[in-house]
């Protein structure tokens, strides 16, 4: 494999979706609950369909990226702390501007 970062914005390509998820279920259970979002009112099934498709999601997402880091990091000049952050941010930034186009448009 080549150039970290090319590798973690073609993993946060595919993280795209379940972080999406991720922020549906944030925002119409816990984040509904204590008043800071509305729940969604068609959503009617209760949070464990949600647990049931996110947990494998993200374990699946967060294995892949820490095993992919972990052999690219050894490669890397970068310190310890500069690289995991960037890389972090890097996984994210497809996300971002899937957020971004979709309130602009």
């Amino acid at each position: 494999m080549g150039n970290p970062v090319v590798a973690n914005l073609v993993l946060g390509c595919v993280a795209v979706i379940p972080l999406w998820f991720l922020w549906f279920f944030l925002s119409n259970f816990p984040l509904a609950e204590i008043g800071l979002t509305q729940r969604e009112p068609t959503e009617n099934d209760g949070p464990l369909p949600w647990l049931i498709l996110l947990v494998p999601l993200l374990a699946v997402l967060l294995a892949l990226w820490l095993v992919i880091n972990s052999w690219a990091r050894r490669r890397n000049e970068l310190r310890t702390r500069r690289y995991w952050l960037s890389s972090a941010l890097i996984v994210l930034f497809p996300t971002f501007v899937s957020i971004v186009l979709v309130a602009i448009l």
